[in-house]
């Protein structure tokens, strides 16, 4: 039988550059995902031009309603606020966040339409699970409660809670609560910004905090603050109710302790 000419065909059956590049997307991040997928549960058809549809490559990884992925790896986004959401997700489309598959699926997608799945997931309120069960040896424990609860003037280091709030629960509009977060995300988060691979808009205060963290440093918050459980209500102090201690990427100079 001869095969027919592709230029024969009709123009829809003919492969574009486009069309390669998001299969090419989906596929990296369908790979990148694969723990999560192993273990995702059945789901409904979803229905077309919806929001749920829309995030629903948010949602393979990130967990059903963004409440995080089953590997530690892949954070809670759910509840975050809508700011901080957006600007992590311009971060991973622009380059200041390096992870191949985030900037695959963000590469051509405008502010507005990011913002619609920021505030989704910012509106999107689920109860925490308890957290994981650690042995953290008695040093190592009092390390990670000191410098996050009071951090060390003598070093200019301010504490966790400074910023993020005696619950750590964050502030609205740009700062993320740190609880329920997996141990090694948390850890990873901070290494990133110690050595540069992590950034922010500027002045970028997580460099610069990160940047006085030794690595056993970095280990013994993350270990803490993984280990803590989270009170519900647990949500994001209204904008303002926080004095900062250092000038932090859009953060208002108003906020800042005189």
């Amino acid at each position: 039988m001869t095969r027919p000419d592709p230029s024969t065909l009709p123009q829809r059956f003919i492969p574009t550059d486009s069309m390669a590049a998001i299969l090419s997307a989906v596929l990296i991040f369908l790979a990148a995902c694969l723990p999560s997928t192993l273990k995702a549960e059945p789901s409904e058809p979803l229905a077309p031009d919806t929001m749920r549809a829309r995030v629903a490559a948010c949602t393979h990884c990130h967990g059903a309603s963004g409440r995080a992925g089953p590997d530690g790896f892949y954070p809670r986004i759910a509840g975050k606020p809508a700011a901080y959401l957006l600007a992590q997700l311009v971060s991973f489309r622009d380059g200041g966040r390096t992870y191949e598959p985030m900037r695959h699926l963000l590469e051509g997608l405008p502010d507005d339409y990011l913002g619609e799945i920021a505030q989704y997931f910012a509106d999107t309120h689920l109860p925490y699970s308890a957290p994981a069960l650690t042995n953290l040896p008695a040093a190592m424990r009092e390390t990670g409660r000191t410098l996050s609860e009071s951090g060390v003037a003598a070093r200019g280091l301010p504490a966790c809670a400074a910023c993020h709030g005696t619950s750590f629960s964050g502030m609205e509009p740009h700062i993320p609560g740190l609880l329920g977060l997996p141990r090694d995300y948390i850890a990873a988060q901070l290494g990133s910004w110690r050595t540069g691979l992590r950034h922010a808009v500027q002045p970028d205060c997580m460099a610069e905090v990160a940047g006085l963290l030794t690595p056993q440093e970095i280990a013994a918050v993350s270990a803490w603050l993984a280990a803590r459980p989270v009170e519900e209500p647990y949500v994001a102090a209204p904008a303002g109710s926080l004095p900062l201690p250092i000038e932090c990427g859009p953060a208002s100079s108003a906020e800042r302790k005189p």
